[in-house]
């Protein structure tokens, strides 16, 4: 089992191992929006005047799924992933903010959107990221 968990990580690397957990949040996310959206829609009026939450959930989800085929590029060909994550968070966190400031309607709304524009925000640092170089394990002899 270690051999097949080792080439996984070394096939993935340290950009898709990111895309992979980004992805896979989104996902989970979206989903959640879907099947089961918490009723508190504070924050996201701007969105929802644009379209419903089942739309925005599942935007979400495709998100994820180009995050997670993205993830199995080699690397600086694996943008879409991350251009994906950053696209459907954004609009997030400044619904969010804009909610707060200046329509003064979700007194919290700055602080849901510092996580959300963070979320994203990771993903245009990773964007310019090189992939380390892999070093072999030096064998004994």
């Amino acid at each position: 089992m270690r051999p097949a968990v080792q080439q996984l990580t070394r096939r993935l690397g340290r950009r898709g191992a990111l895309l992979t957990l980004k992805g896979t949040m989104a996902v989970l996310y979206g989903y959640g929006q879907t099947s089961q959206p918490t009723g508190n829609s504070n924050g996201l009026t701007l969105l929802l005047k644009l379209r419903p939450l089942e739309f925005w959930g599942w935007a979400w989800v495709a998100a994820g799924v180009i995050a997670l085929a993205s993830a199995w590029l080699p690397a600086r060909r694996d943008w879409p992933g991350f251009l994906a994550v950053w696209l459907i968070a954004t609009p997030w966190a400044m619904a969010y903010l804009v909610s707060w400031w200046p329509l003064g309607e979700f007194s919290r709304g700055w602080i849901i959107a510092m996580i959300f524009g963070a979320f994203g925000a990771v993903c245009l640092v990773a964007i310019g990221w090189d992939e380390p170089a892999r070093q072999e394990p030096q064998r004994e002899t």
